[in-house]
């Protein structure tokens, strides 16, 4: 089915800003980052920002369905989202405008059942344009109507409790350092949700060691927690494949909710 194509722009004032297409919309629509302006995405000021924001609010759900930002020819991804995206259940939310969706998500009458029965009928991106239009108040309080639990080594996600990451990176990865800072972080209680790094070389002997490292002092000190190494993908499956001890994740989609369990690999 041919869709007409949509019109990114937005006027603000005597200016009428104007966006190429729904991926430079979103990038422009979203909160200045020092990441996005180095890669050249990012708005040029505060106020096509806004704009772009505001054009966002205004488009209606069903455009990141007809408006894929990778063609569904060519990437896995966008062929998964697209196939599995449940027409029944995003039939509660599709005449609602990226605006619409993020009201109706604070108001009183949306919960946790009324979440769950639409969960499969929303797609990443839907997710992703009505949180670039939240201050932090909405997000936590969307938030606070979503139930994930995720059991491994304790449990996270139950209501009324908050856990945090500890991150103890290391400008030159030194173990020592990482094992201090991990200590400190401990000492303030955080870290319950995940001990994870972003190392600062990123290669799989590099990643072997720190998911070593990370593995033999949780087990050490029977710390109740999880462990993780930032890297490409790649790097994660090939440092499994030489032993390292690397968590791995099981995604199970469960009727009403989706829980997300992690099992060790031998």
């Amino acid at each position: 089915m041919h869709h007409p194509p949509v019109q990114f722009s937005h006027a603000v004032g005597t200016k009428t800003y104007q966006f190429r297409d729904l991926k430079d919309l979103m990038a422009k629509a979203t909160p200045a980052r020092s990441g996005d302006f180095l890669a050249g995405t990012a708005a040029a000021s505060a106020e096509e920002r806004v704009a772009a924001q505001m054009r966002l609010a205004a488009l209606p759900l069903i455009t990141f369905l007809n408006n894929v930002l990778i063609a569904y020819e060519t990437d896995e991804v966008t062929r998964l989202i697209i196939d599995d995206h449940d027409a029944s259940a995003f039939a509660h939310i599709r005449h609602l405008t990226v605006g619409d969706f993020r009201n109706w998500l604070l108001s009183d009458q949306v919960d946790e059942l009324i979440l769950a029965m639409i969960l499969l009928g929303i797609t990443p991106e839907m997710a992703a344009v009505a949180s670039k239009i939240m201050r932090n108040q909405d997000l936590i309080l969307v938030a606070k109507k979503c139930r994930l639990v995720t059991c491994f080594r304790n449990t996270i996600g139950l209501a009324n409790r908050l856990s945090t990451r500890l991150q103890p990176n290391h400008p030159t990865d030194d173990d020592t350092g990482i094992a201090a800072s991990i200590l400190d972080g401990l000492m303030y209680g955080s870290g319950d949700a995940v001990i994870g790094i972003n190392p600062a070389t990123d290669n799989v002997q590099q990643v072997i060691k720190l998911n070593t490292l990370l593995d033999q002092i949780i087990q050490q000190y029977q710390i109740p927690t999880q462990s993780c190494v930032l890297t490409h993908v790649t790097n994660t499956l090939e440092a499994i494949n030489r032993g390292a001890p690397v968590p791995r994740y099981l995604f199970m989609r469960m009727n009403p909710l989706v829980i997300f369990q992690l099992e060790e690999i031998p």
